[in-house]
């Protein structure tokens, strides 16, 4: 038996994407979501090379591949359901393990260089209405007697941090009892980017409740929203939290956590914040990401001016 693959590629090239990963942990301070994310970009590179030659792909392989290798892989993916915005990670991702390998002096391919990313369509963010948006904030359109009422503040907690903070939904569930307990709050976003997160006073009115009401023991640098057992809180108990909401309050689909956020966002802007303080706010590493709150809001007096005139 030859050596255990690892990402699809034969033990030498393997070996390579292990330390290139570790690269990006510790000297990029990639976050884990993008990490496992580039690690399957790579398993999959890897196993469609398998395929197309037959054979785990070794640093002699990856050396002679040509362009038109890498737009087969790419055909793949589309032709398997994969949109834009995906297929350029894992062309971003490939091209990364390639830049290290050569950095590194393991192997050099220039065929990637002639490759241009997917062109991925541009999108505006949808945000609620500011009624909406605090309608979802509060989290209580669905209670019932029988909802635990620490289950109501916990949600109540969650939701108000991804609308008054500007929280992603993994910041707001990675959020540890120490973190809550200070103002500002220092929050680590992606890329291990750290930012500051002025507390509001409703925000932390809505954390002590749910410290107060919470069943379960919180350690001071674990994460403190807990599901129904006692464990971490999953993503996904908020998202179908949010889906029921759309039903009970008629909200689009594209009300979604992230849309909590998007109003944040497009609230500040509509009542005169600075765009580089919602840039600091939000923790994007260029102004370029913030600028599209510009445009959301610029469509939406585009909206009202049409419905008054429609009305006239």
């Amino acid at each position: 038996m030859g050596e255990p693959l690892q990402f699809g590629l034969a033990a030498d090239a393997g070996a390579i994407a292990v330390r290139w990963l570790q690269a990006l942990r510790s000297e990029r301070r990639m976050a884990p979501p993008t990490l496992e994310a580039y690690g399957r970009d790579i398993t999959q590179f890897g196993a469609f090379l398998n395929d197309h030659m037959g054979e785990p792909a070794g640093i002699a392989a990856l050396t002679a591949l040509t362009a038109l290798d890498f737009r087969s892989f790419m055909a793949k993916r589309r032709k398997g359901g994969v949109e834009s915005r995906t297929l350029a990670r894992q062309l971003s991702a490939i091209r990364s393990f390639f830049r290290f390998a050569e950095r590194n002096d393991h192997f050099k391919n220039v065929a990637l260089s002639g490759l241009r990313s997917p062109k991925i369509a541009h999108s505006v963010p949808k945000p609620l209405s500011i009624s909406a948006a605090a309608l979802v904030a509060e989290g209580s359109v669905l209670s019932t007697d029988e909802t635990p009422k620490w289950v109501e503040a916990r949600d109540r907690a969650v939701l108000t941090l991804l609308y008054g903070g500007g929280l992603r939904i993994s910041e707001a569930l990675g959020l540890t009892l120490a973190q809550s307990q200070s103002n500002p709050i220092v929050i680590t976003g992606k890329g291990g980017k750290t930012r500051i997160v002025p507390v509001l006073p409703r925000v932390t009115e809505v954390l002590k409740s749910y410290i107060a009401l919470c069943p379960f023991p919180l350690k001071h640098h674990e994460p403190m929203f807990r599901g129904v057992r006692g464990g971490p809180l999953n993503a996904r108990n908020i998202q179908l939290l949010i889906e029921a909401m759309r039903g009970a309050l008629n909200l689009p689909d594209t009300a979604t956590p992230h849309a909590l956020r998007h109003s944040f966002a497009t609230h500040l802007l509509g009542n005169g914040a600075d765009l580089r303080v919602i840039q600091e706010l939000l923790g994007h590493a260029s102004l370029s990401s913030t600028q599209i709150y510009t445009e959301v809001d610029r469509t939406h007096l585009l909206e009202q001016y049409r419905k008054a005139h429609a009305q006239s």
